[in-house]
């Protein structure tokens, strides 16, 4: 590793357990020994805070072989002994963003001297930051860090998969002017990967199929949402399969009991979301399951990465599909695998938004700045860089006129609004970018076992709630509203929890993998009999398609689907703008369904008209977005838009049809049938 060796910045790519970690820190703990750095020295950040605590106990036992310490700094830490970690910091200190955050924004730690030794940043997934907004967050705390210490960080940056790793080099690298390259050695000659898809038609025959399959061997199974976690948890708990737990609403404590006995054990199952697909160390495992697909061949690569350790193992996943859509995502994921294909990680352009939170930070660390001194800090950072400077300029004047800011003698610091909005809890509002749903801390007497969102309570003719969380059942005994504190006592009723969160659309390299799947032969892994079944049944349903064409279908009515195969947000951009052109339209990853006729030439071209017109950004949609824009009180409505119409445009119909030359007008498509 000797470019991490001479303090380039670095992507260095490897397989999930393939080594990143010690091939990134052992050449950083070199050139601490060899240049002698003094003080925290380094930081290693993490997308989870799962993920830090798994690794603490590794890194600190790297660091005592060459007598440096490690600590752990996140919102789970003690203050008592945050407080020792400030007053005798570490030479490598464990950290989210968000934890950076609040300690250059705290008045209770000197943040220049805590952090002025500063030469190496780590951040491990980091794929995981570079696709949304809390990217721009870590990249604006990187450039405030190299600002506070005068010196070029190095940055080293890991990740298991990542489809355009030269673009993600370029954008951690920021500012930075030091040499960086991708490091991606060669996989050595491995067996085959076992992976196969099948299709059992419910959670409960799927946790009928776990329970029988693999006995005596350690299953991972992953689900994409918690409510199936928890649901599947209790069918196979009920079945007498030894089974864990472990979501990112348990608490703590048992989460780590949950892999602890899991890691321990040998005939069991821990039932995860993606929090276990992100390197968290739980043993050797036998077998990855999947229920249903992810959305992402990175996601697959990450899961079925955290099998074959062992000598003479080879990497496995079973998929168990529940619906025929989700056999068809299986499949179309499956399809992208075998083409070697990975997606390429995107950040989100013009974030406007995480500028004024930058600003208002760094007047809370600076205790006020100079109304145009934030460029100094934070002007060079890409993202910001490409925005029109008079767009900047107008981000401060809106916060200055809402009384978000106030100008005192020339130095910007936070205003009563700013205050008000902002300034609860020591400002921890400002410390995260995302928006955060109400949620509940459930408790069985003292001890915590999770949360749930508020709409758990709701009940429909029982009085009391049941809930199900950590793989068992809850009754709720007292809710307190105001804490949003809940108390149960264990319950043999069949309980049911809700999370926010909506299905997650199709991106359209994935739906068009689906129609190849469709109409061409499966190759590089298997299906069972069961899904050989119903892909043949599938196949005659849609014998009539091709690639790289639409199809409108009628049903012999006049009323039609389309079916495009062009992804959710494709397609319910477009079905929206039909809607309001007199369309009664229904979408999905798929297909539109059209509840108007279309048997006559006034209604084709009425439609094509409409469907011309959608090829803009339909300011209506945007509305929805900035609902869901954190800090949207600090940028002016003018600015929002115009972020959002950029991202809406790079992100939806605009991006596809730049991409492809796929223009959704009346004249590619096939005629009716």
């Amino acid at each position: 590793m000797d470019p991490i060796l001479h303090g380039k910045n670095a992507i260095l790519l490897a397989p999930t357990a393939g080594g990143k970690t010690e091939a990134a820190i052992f050449p950083v703990f070199s050139r601490m020994l060899s240049e002698s750095w003094q003080g925290l020295s380094v930081l290693y950040i993490c997308p989870i805070k799962a993920l830090l605590n798994n690794l603490e106990h590794r890194l600190d036992s790297f660091a005592t072989l060459v007598g440096r310490r490690v600590e752990l700094w996140h919102g789970d830490i003690k203050d008592s002994k945050r407080q020792k970690i400030g007053k005798a910091p570490p030479d490598i200190l464990l950290a989210t963003p968000e934890s950076i955050e609040v300690i250059l924004v705290s008045r209770r730690i000197d943040h220049r001297l805590f952090f002025q030794n500063i030469k190496a940043v780590i951040i491990d997934e980091v794929h995981a930051f570079a696709g949304d907004d809390r990217g721009w967050h870590l990249l604006s705390l990187l450039e405030r860090l190299t600002r506070l210490t005068g010196r070029d960080i190095q940055r080293i940056g890991l990740s298991a998969t990542v489809g355009n790793p030269q673009d993600l080099l370029k954008w951690i690298s920021g500012s930075s002017k030091s040499e960086g390259l991708v490091i991606n050695p060669p996989m050595k000659d491995a067996a085959k990967p076992d992976v196969q898809v099948d299709y059992v038609g419910n959670l409960s025959n799927a946790a009928i199929v776990l329970s029988r399959l693999h006995r005596g061997e350690k299953r991972l199974v992953f689900c994409d949402s918690r409510s199936q976690v928890e649901k599947l948890s209790v069918e196979l708990r009920g079945l007498g399969v030894e089974t864990y737990v472990s979501h990112s609403s348990l608490s703590l404590d048992e989460r780590k009991r949950a892999e602890a006995a899991f890691a321990q054990s040998q005939d069991c199952v821990i039932v995860a979301t993606s929090t276990l697909e992100l390197g968290i160390d739980v043993g050797d495992l036998d077998r990855v399951i999947q229920i249903d697909a992810p959305f992402t061949v990175s996601s697959f690569l990450q899961r079925i990465g955290r099998t074959g350790r062992r000598p003479g193992s080879s990497r496995n996943c079973l998929f168990l599909t529940i619906s025929e859509d989700t056999f068809l995502r299986a499949m179309g994921l499956m399809r992208l695998w075998v083409e070697g294909y990975v997606e390429p990680i995107v950040p989100p352009p013009l974030p406007f938004h995480i500028l004024a939170q930058q600003i208002m930070a760094l007047v809370l660390q600076e205790s006020g700045i100079g109304i145009q001194a934030w460029r100094e800090h934070i002007g060079g950072l890409p993202g910001f860089a490409e925005m029109d400077p008079e767009d900047q300029n107008e981000i401060v004047r809106h916060m200055l006129s809402a009384g978000i800011l106030f100008e005192d003698g020339g130095l910007e610091v936070m205003g009563d609004e700013g205050e008000s909005t902002f300034g609860r809890r020591h400002f921890m509002a400002l410390m995260s970018v995302f928006l955060s749903p109400p949620m509940f801390t459930i408790l069985h007497g003292r001890k915590e076992i999770g949360q749930v969102h508020q709409h758990s309570f709701q009940t429909n003719n029982q009085s009391t709630a049941i809930l199900a969380l950590a793989g068992q059942s809850w009754r709720v005994t007292h809710i307190d509203w105001n804490r949003h504190l809940a108390y149960v006592e264990p319950s043999n009723e069949k309980g049911k929890s809700r999370w926010v969160g909506g299905p997650q659309p199709m991106h359209f390299d994935l739906c068009q993998a689906v129609v190849r799947a469709l109409v061409e032969e499966t190759t590089g892994f298997s299906v069972s009999e069961r899904g050989q079944a119903l892909l043949a049944k599938l196949r005659d349903e849609f014998d009539w398609l091709e690639p790289g064409k639409t199809f409108l279908i009628s049903d012999g009515t006049g009323e039609v689907k389309w079916w495009t195969f062009a992804g959710g947000h494709f397609n319910g951009r477009i079905a929206s703008c039909l809607d309001r052109g007199g369309f009664h339209v229904i979408s999905d990853n798929f297909s539109m369904s059209l509840k108007n006729k279309l048997s006559d030439l006034g209604a084709i071209d009425n439609f094509k008209s409409c469907i011309d017109q959608c090829l803009g950004v339909d300011l209506q949609d945007i509305d929805e977005g900035l609902e869901k824009l954190k800090f949207s009180e600090a940028i002016p409505t003018s600015i929002a838009v115009k972020q959002s119409v950029e991202r809406e445009s790079v992100s939806d119909i605009s991006g596809i049809v730049q991409r492809y030359g796929i223009l959704m007008t009346i004249d590619n498509l096939t005629d009716l049938k």
